[in-house]
């Protein structure tokens, strides 16, 4: 196998200096790069070419053996006279060749991203917001103010400024690219029209434009800390023909005075007199929907707690389904307000001699 003529793969004439190969091999490693060409099996070997190419020529020693022997080999010099090239990978990645690739990618990538640009789906916007125990309970309209953003109207959505175009970087204007052994081809980025697209100064090509927008959106009655409530289509708008993302509200509900929340359940305590206990009543107690009677049974003791059906949190699920209440009762001792209260219970104590501590064998 025949060792390729280095200088011909790149392009320059033997006597070329290190900085024109290297701009030789900067302009061709582009335009063979397999991100430029992907899935073209030619251009991958050329660019392999291209590389080997310049790790001999861009190094002073082995471009002298390359010169001397018209090939490299670590072993060259001690075997001219050997058949085939041997080529030494042993510092392929070096120093120089990172700090020519990166001058490549800087200029490849927005090419390549460019050309393989799909429809991209909006992001979600989360938006905190505070609710009242009450809206909870009973649900509401809520106005809110999001930063969000939209098509570009100028461009419709494309990132291209209409009507406007500018030079080809790949191609330099001419609609053509040089091949490496001096045919001419159809630029690729250009489709050969030597002009691209100049991007729109009202997105500066990102397709889309801030917009602050004012949004009403129901809060269902139920919602809990951290429940979120989504509004399709009001988060940030996709590209390239991208569906929009969506915007959820995030609830963040305030503590009640007394009523205590657990999942669709409410909780709270209401005192009660040694009367109502004792001897049983109605009383009010109060709901989330408003006041209603509970009966105490005689002899209720205190942390009795009472069951009130579907008197709790309405649920998400729907249904009309809700939680229930439960309220647990506390007795209050009452207090001595005269020498006749006193003689009352003195009197009391008289007549009801139990001992409440007797069941702790006191």
């Amino acid at each position: 196998m025949q060792t390729p003529d280095y200088y011909k793969l790149l392009g320059v004439p033997r006597s070329a200096k290190a900085e024109d190969i290297k701009k030789a091999y900067r302009r061709l490693a582009r335009r063979y790069h397999p991100d430029v060409n992907p899935g073209n099996r030619e251009s991958e070997d050329r660019f392999k070419q291209l590389s080997e190419a310049f790790e001999v020529l861009s190094d002073p020693k082995k471009r002298e053996i390359y010169d001397r022997y018209g090939y490299y080999s670590e072993h060259a010099s001690a075997t001219a006279g050997a058949r085939g090239p041997v080529f030494d990978f042993a510092n392929f990645g070096a120093a120089n060749f990172r700090d020519i690739f990166s001058e490549i990618f800087s200029n490849l990538r927005p090419h390549s991203s460019q050309a393989r640009a799909q429809p991209a789906r909006g992001a979600d916007i989360e938006y905190p917001l505070g609710v009242s125990f009450e809206q909870a309970m009973q649900g509401l309209n809520a106005r809110i103010e999001v930063e969000r953003t939209e098509v570009c109207p100028a461009c419709q959505g494309t990132g291209e400024a209409p009507g406007r175009a500018v030079a080809c970087t790949s191609c330099n204007g001419t609609g053509q690219q040089t091949g490496m052994f001096g045919g001419s081809s159809k630029c690729g980025q250009c489709s050969g029209t030597g002009k691209i697209a100049a991007p729109c100064p009202a997105c500066k090509g990102d397709c889309v434009v801030p917009k602050r927008e004012t949004i009403t959106v129901r809060i269902p009655a139920g919602v809990d800390t951290g429940s979120r409530v989504r509004v399709p289509g009001k988060g940030h708008a996709g590209k390239l023909g991208g569906q929009p993302g969506d915007l959820y509200i995030i609830a963040n509900v305030s503590d009640h005075t007394y009523f205590k929340r657990q999942g669709d359940n409410i909780y709270c305590t209401v005192p009660i007199t040694v009367p109502e206990a004792a001897l049983g009543s109605k009383i009010e107690v109060p709901t989330v929907d408003g006041k209603t009677l509970l009966r105490i049974p005689p002899g209720t003791q205190s942390g009795q707690r009472f069951r009130l059906r579907e008197r709790g949190a309405p649920s998400l699920r729907g249904g009309g389904v809700r939680g229930d209440q439960f309220v647990e009762v506390k007795i209050t001792l009452p207090r001595v307000i005269s020498e006749e209260t006193k003689e009352i219970l003195h009197q009391f104590a008289r007549h009801n001699t139990e001992d409440p501590r007797s069941e702790l064998g006191i």
